[in-house]
This record gives structure tokens, sequence and C-alpha cells, in this order.
């Protein structure tokens, strides 16, 4: 059944190749652009055999899986219009990447709806590592494919039978040969053709459908109002028996003389025929009870601040991204300065020379820069991606969990200044490729007799 469906799944992308060779949108004369025949390729070899296993496990891992096809098939639809037409303006392009974008939110959305999936764990792999799609956004490849590490990680984490095995072998394989094909076609950002007209809106397929789960209720009506009657009499009753109970305690020593005399006959250890009998159980009085609690208040909902991107003065104004892949900011001068705070799973392009660029109270986000004459803040983050084009002097983390820096040809000589903050990795390239050092966490401080030496250490094994 597996090599059946395979079989399907490259039919069906020979047919789409078809199809789309005899309509419009293809590139002079007719023919399919070589690097959408590479792209098709990738499409019919590691994403139809990830596709095929997927349908093998089933379930949330099958529904995923036809997500992630659906966003290769986005991205294939851009390819073609990339192929046959020329870089349109940045807002007609931010509207061409629209449905590459909506897939990778769809992909991430489905794997926050399933937390109690069985395959949660699979959903993870796919969903932490499909924002490498967004290449298409960005100058050059460096931080949006997955380095081997991480492949390593989803291999640890989703491993458990041969099944398994399989299908994790065929989704990393999906992004090692995205890589190289970005390597090999679009070095320096997507290709787009020399002649032909320039690319429009018009030109955008149709948003990513609608998939997955449906957005959950509302939240029901407050519960009724508590029935204060009861409670009253209720506590009326228990004043009364509380007051017995201090009157019976003040008796002192006297409260004994109430007590029953028990004679010998009468005594369970030694008559045995009273002990298969149950004694009487006097009633005393109730111990004091509190009224009923209230209900808990729900707590209220959570404010949501409408996403901001304008220039104020001299300042680039970058607040409350919710999944925005392809924010960019291009008409920029030397005097001004870049502050991103509150942004989420959204990626940021910084183009032109600017003085500085705060990052603040951000969570998965990546920054992608050409050249800065100040400093890169990052405050109060994790897990940031930060890829430096042209050159920066300084770049300073604090407080920050996980911060990975790549740094370009002409930014070696750049100063990293970091506190209180961890999983810090330094990408430094080298033959064309990128060799990850880690930032020192650990500290060892001693007196030399004159002053304080502070040196970085190494936990031993």
């Amino acid at each position: 059944m597996a090599e059946l469906a395979s079989l399907v799944q490259r039919l069906e992308v020979a047919v789409g190749r078809l199809e789309a060779m005899s309509g419009p949108g293809d590139s002079a004369g007719g023919a399919v652009s070589v690097y959408v025949e590479a792209f098709d390729g990738i499409v019919s070899g590691p994403v139809a055999q990830y596709v095929s296993l997927s349908q093998k496990i089933g379930g949330d891992v099958q529904k995923h899986a036809d997500m992630i096809k659906q966003a290769f098939s986005s991205q294939r639809q851009l390819l073609m219009t990339a192929s046959s037409s020329q870089k349109p303006s940045d807002a007609v392009l931010t509207t061409l990447l629209q449905p590459v974008s909506k897939a990778i939110q769809q992909v991430q959305a489905f794997r926050e709806q399933k937390r109690t999936s069985p395959h949660f764990n699979h959903l993870s792999a796919v969903s932490e590592s499909v924002p490498a799609l967004g290449w298409v956004a960005m100058v050059r490849l460096g931080m949006v494919v997955l380095n081997q590490q991480e492949n390593k990680l989803f291999s640890n984490v989703v491993c458990m039978d041969k099944t398994h095995v399989d299908w994790v072998k065929a989704y990393v394989s999906i992004w090692t040969e995205l890589q190289n094909y970005i390597k090999q076609h679009h070095t320096t950002g997507l290709t787009w053709s020399k002649s032909g007209p320039i690319a429009s809106a018009t030109a955008a397929p149709p948003c990513a459908p609608a998939g997955g789960c449906p957005p959950p209720p509302p939240p029901g009506p407050p519960p009724p109002p508590m029935d204060l009657s009861t409670s009253s009499s209720g506590g009326a009753n228990s004043g009364d028996e509380r007051n017995a109970l201090f009157a019976s305690i003040n008796k002192g020593s006297d409260i004994t003389k109430v007590l029953k005399h028990v004679s010998e006959d009468q005594k369970t250890h030694k008559n045995p025929a009273l002990r298969g009998q149950s004694a009487p159980v006097r009633a005393g009085p109730k111990p004091f009870s509190s009224p009923t609690p209230r209900p808990a208040a729900s707590p209220a909902p959570a404010r949501t601040l409408p996403p901001v991107l304008e220039l104020d003065g001299k300042k680039w104004k970058v607040e409350n991204q919710e999944g925005a892949q392809n924010l960019v900011i291009s008409d920029t001068e030397l005097k001004q300065v870049v502050y991103a705070y509150k942004c989420n799973k959204s990626t940021l392009q910084v183009k032109g020379k600017i003085n500085s660029i705060t990052v603040d109270n951000c969570k998965k986000m990546g920054l992608v820069f050409d050249d800065v004459v100040g400093i890169v803040e990052i405050i109060n983050c994790k897990d940031i991606k930060v890829q430096v084009i042209g050159k920066v002097p300084t770049i300073s983390i604090n407080k920050t969990d996980g911060c990975h820096v790549y740094l370009s040809e002409g930014s070696l000589s750049c100063e990293i200044v970091s506190a209180k903050s961890s999983e810090m990795n330094i990408l430094v390239p080298k033959d064309g490729e990128f060799t990850e050092l880690p930032v020192p966490e650990q500290f060892k401080t001693v007196w030399d007799g004159q002053k304080l030496v502070t040196t970085a250490t190494e936990i031993a094994g």
C-alpha cells in the first residue's frame, strides 16, 4: 500500500507539471523554468515519500502531511510566477508571499490544537521546522534551513520503530534537499526573471484552503448567582449548635457527671458475645461549618493589541506581530532606529544602513539586516535568530534564552556582549558553510592577590 500511495503522489506531480506547461504562467517558450523543475524533483521525491509514510502512520500525522504538501504547492506557484515575471515592489511581493505564509501558520496552528495527540512529537518536529519555507522572503539562505543538530534532535524525539525511523529520514531529507536547491538556484534570494512583465498581485494564487480544526467556541455564560437564603438559614442553625458546644465545654469538671457508668457485663473485651453486636452511636453536636464559598470569578480574557509597523519620527515601530513571516523595512536612513516589541513567530528584514536595532520581549523571531552603525540589542527574548548581511560593530544579548547569531564575512570583528542569558551560539561562515560556536555561560572567579580574575569554564563530562 505504501508503494501504491507513493506512485499516486508521483503521478499527481507529473499531471500538475503537464497542466502547468499547457497553461499561462510559464517562462518564455512554454517550458517550465529549470529551477521549477528542480523544485518539482523535491516534491516528487522526499516530499512524496514523507506524505506516503505519513499516510501509513495515519491520524494527525497524515493531516499534517497534507498541510505540508499544500505549503509546497503554494511555494511552487510562487516559483512559477518568479520564473516568468520580473521582481515587483515590496507591497506586491508581500501579497504574493501570503499563501506560503498562511500555509506555514496553518501547520503551526494545527500542532497547537493537538497537544493531546499521541503523535504530538511528530507534529512538533514538523511545526518547528516548517518556517524554513520562508526562505523565499530572505536575502540569503543563512538561518532558514535546518542545521544538522536540529535534525538529530527531531530524530531523537520521534524515532520508535522502523516506520517512524523511515518517516524521520524522509522528513529530514526534505530540508537537506531544499538547502542544496537554494544554494544551487537561489544563492542571493529568490531568483526572478530578467524579462517579461513585472509580477502583479493578481498573479498570486488563492490563499491556502482552510483546514484543520475550527476555532474554539466562545466561553459560556457565567455561573448563576448564589442562593443566599439557604446560607442564612444554615448559618443560624450552626450558630445554635456552636453555642451548645461551648456551653458544655464551660462546665469544666462537671461535664463528666453526664457520662454513663459501664458495668463489667457491658464491656466487650470481657464479653465476646457482645463483639458481634453493633453498639448504638449517640449523635452529638455537629461541628461548626462555614457557609458555602462563592464560585471564583473567571479571569478576564487576555487583551490582544493590534499589530504595528510604522515610522514614528526617527523610530520604526514593529509591535504585537503574530506569525508574520514577511515583515520588511526598506526605506531606511542612517539616523533611524528600529524597535521590535512583543513579536511572536515572525521574521523581520531591515534593508539599508541604519543606526541601531532593539528586539525586546519577543519569542521565536528572526531578524535579518544589512548594516548597523551602532548596536543591535536583544533583551528579554526567547529563541531568537539574527543574521548579519553587512557589518555591525556590537551585538548585546541580555536576559535572553536561546539566541543564534549568523555573522557575515564583513562582521567577523563584531563584539558580542552577553549578560544573564543562556543557549547562545555564534555561527561563523567558513568555505560556504556556517561553523557553530557556543558562547560560555559559566565562569570562575579567583583572587590573584591584587584583583579578581574571571575566566570561562567548561562543565566536566
